[in-house]
């Protein structure tokens, strides 16, 4: 009887008769037990606790150094100077490609996210700062460390500062997911901190430059071998940046500078096999309810849809094989699962589309059913394989987001001290390949000839070398292989290197524009925006039988600020227009905004057809002079529309469009506003609008 009641009173404690709503750990080995893995493909351990806790990011160096970055501050903010974010050295010791030996390189880093190797130590992100950490004693341990940049927001680990990429055009990219910054360059005191509201960022070493850059990349930011972007943000597991932030920059009048697109043809769809955790379904039942209740069409999921996407990755290896160059794997951590995307170009030129491969359709790449397994991050290795970067905890998510209730069940920082990184590489490999490398004592030739290496680690390694510490001698032969080399991706890496090395001319452009690769073209566009004499060059392109090269040649000219430029700009306009990213790219010029634009529009008779993309154009034209806010070009501009568009859809685009540039262009105007809202008034009382009170209401502009 005692017995019995002993366990009544157990149960009734809810110990051991129920199970947990939170599972505990599993061992590496039972973890990767629960992997359904692609069948031509196995996995292995390569690091494990309690050498890698935490873990976040992953970096091959060129010296054989294997840096891993660890959070262990995550998910709370660290106490002012007291971060606990680490970056460790790891080891293989004896050989048997798995990590037996760890050491720390550097602690005491508030939110550390990811490195970047550069001229021997190594950049890293830890908001607010991008610091270069070196060791100058060769102990192991970095003791000398600088600040590089400083200003980034740093109040959600989740959005900060990270992904340091360096791309084939000599610049590194850092993803900032569009948070408010002043950003300052220590090396460069007198600049003018950069606000990085809306953006992410880029910078070079090597020139002293530091810029704002398009897309709002959260943790996953990756670049193909033709330095297009590509990054993730939670629901959203592959967006692109269309155009480059620098030319939306050239005036003041851009009606947005949001250029991320989401190329997914799948969109939020994941094949999950882990149940959704207690917390979630319990959040997204009372959501769902609370939706019901108020009436509204929206609808909670609580799994099998992206939530957690991180880490996306371009595969530029040589170990998987052709079909599989060029994927983007990505990771959802709620989901417990890598995703694989084919990328291809889409018809227009200006962006890609990211379909599942065809024996995936119905299931992912990597599917755990172990809800511990958070796939945050990728790396590909000096042996071409792919590297898992697992930060394994229970709970993964920002407890702001969870309910009060829900959270005193939750313990955020269980599983601290774990952490693995797996090792993919295709099944039944004659030889294994090794992640052991040593380019330090690699002469500039040597590097020269790594340029044209398989593996895109090493062709990225031995170009960001050879701009590091260049090799002007080897300028001849860097401006050869740009021209001759068999791989179109050599040719590439080397006009690159001839950049860095200040080496560029018309007369080497020129012959790049004449390349069979189309991808070559386009980067000889962006080259020759350098030189004015090359402007011809840039508008003959604008008929290349490429439209991606029709699309870049679209963003050099609007460079250029003649009428010729004008009427190249509005006549190619005239056959791509339906596209609002071509017309985005023609509005980003400064001289659409000018007198010489419509003056060729009007040569055109553009607005003769009434045409909805038309409609969209006029719109978006408007608001772009409303937003400079240029009195006299506002009222050439009225005129030309009042004599151009004779349907009334038009006139009603182009004045909706001005007056919402001019709302915000003179927000701080009240008697602009004020007239503003007696030309609302009186348009909502009849048909049409009054122009004459729009032209009144410029007079309180100032020029």
């Amino acid at each position: 009887m005692k017995r019995i009641f002993l366990l009544v009173a157990i149960c009734t404690l809810n110990i051991a008769c129920s199970p947990p709503k939170y599972p505990d750990p599993l061992s590496p080995e039972d973890s990767m037990a629960s992997f359904e893995l692609h069948e031509d493909f196995e996995i292995e351990l390569f690091a494990a606790e309690p050498h890698v806790w935490d873990p976040v990011d992953l970096v091959f160096a060129e010296d054989g150094k294997i840096y891993v970055v660890e959070m262990p501050d995550y998910p709370y903010p660290p106490e002012k100077g007291k971060g606990k974010g680490r970056i460790k050295l790891l080891e293989d010791t004896n050989g048997d490609g798995i990590i037996d030996h760890s050491q720390v390189f550097a602690e005491g880093l508030a939110d550390a996210t990811s490195v970047l190797p550069w001229k021997g130590g190594i950049l890293v992100t830890s908001a607010p700062y991008i610091y270069y950490l070196e060791d100058t004693n060769g102990n192991g341990q970095a003791d000398s460390k600088e600040v590089i940049f400083s200003g980034f927001f740093d109040n959600n680990s989740e959005a900060q500062i990270t992904n340091l990429r360096f791309g084939v055009d000599n610049w590194i990219y850092a993803a900032n997911n569009g948070q408010a910054g002043k950003v300052s360059f220590a090396r460069k005191p007198d600049a003018e901190p950069l606000d990085t509201r809306g953006a992410d960022f880029r910078f070079r070493l090597d020139k002293d430059l530091f810029e704002l850059e398009s897309g709002t990349a959260q943790f996953g930011q990756t670049f193909d071998d033709w330095n297009n972007k590509y990054f993730t943000q939670n629901t959203l597991h592959i967006q692109q940046s269309v155009i480059p932030r620098r030319y939306l920059e050239r005036h003041e009048g851009m009606p947005s500078k949001n250029v991320n697109l989401n190329i997914s043809d799948h969109d939020f769809t994941m094949y999950q096999l882990t149940p959704p955790p207690y917390w979630r379904a319990e959040r997204t039942r009372r959501r769902n309810n609370q939706y019901q209740e108020q009436g509204l069409d929206r609808v909670e999921h609580a799994d099998k849809y992206f939530t957690g996407a991180s880490g996306g990755t371009y595969y530029h290896g040589d170990a998987f094989g052709d079909g599989y160059y060029g994927n983007i794997f990505t990771g959802d951590v709620a989901g417990n699962l890598i995703h694989r995307d084919v990328i291809a170009r889409n018809k227009e030129g200006y962006g890609f589309v990211a379909s599942r491969a065809v024996d995936e359709k119905d299931r992912e790449f990597l599917a755990s059913t172990d809800p511990w397994f958070r796939p945050v991050g990728f790396t590909v290795g000096p042996d071409g394989y792919l590297y898992v970067i697992d930060f394994y905890r229970q709970h993964i998510e920002t407890p702001v987001s969870i309910p009060d209730d829900l959270k005193e069940e939750m313990d955020f920082m269980y599983g601290e001290n774990h952490g693995r990184i797996y090792r993919i590489k295709p099944k039944n490999e004659s030889q294994q390949k090794t992640h052991v490398v040593n380019l330090t004592s690699a002469t500039s030739s040597q590097l020269m000839g790594l340029l044209a290496h398989p593996n895109g680690w090493y062709r990225l390694n031995a170009q960001r070398m050879l701009v590091e510490n260049p090799d002007k001698d080897l300028l001849g032969e860097a401006i050869s292989l740009a021209h001759k080399h068999k791989d179109p991706r050599t040719r590439l890496h080397a006009a690159y290197l001839v950049e860095a090395w200040d080496g560029l001319s018309p007369a080497f452009i020129e012959e790049l524009l004449k390349d069979e690769h189309p991808e070559i073209r386009r980067h000889a566009l962006i080259l020759a925006e350098k030189f004015p004499s090359l402007r011809k060059n840039i508008q003959e392109a604008t008929e290349d039988q490429n439209s991606a090269v029709v699309f870049q040649a679209l963003l050099s000219l609007g460079n250029f600020t003649d009428e010729e430029a004008a009427r190249v700009l509005a006549k190619t306009l005239s056959t791509t227009g339906e596209s609002k990213w071509h017309r985005m790219a023609v509005v980003s010029a400064p001289v659409s905004l000018k007198s010489p634009m419509l003056k060729a529009l009007k040569e055109l008779s553009f607005f003769e057809k009434k045409e909805d993309w038309k409609q969209e154009f006029s719109s978006e034209l408007a608001m772009a002079y409303g937003l400079i806010g240029n009195p006299d070009l506002i009222q050439d501009l009225i005129r030309y529309f009042e004599k151009e568009i004779a349907w009334a859809e038009g006139n009603l685009a182009w004045h909706d469009g001005l007056r919402k540039g001019l709302q915000i262009h003179g927000k701080e105007n009240e008697a602009l506003q004020a007239s503003l809202e007696l030309w609302d008034r009186q348009s909502e009382q009849a048909e049409g609008t009054d122009t004459e009170i729009l032209l009144a209401a410029l007079q309180h502009l100032h020029p």
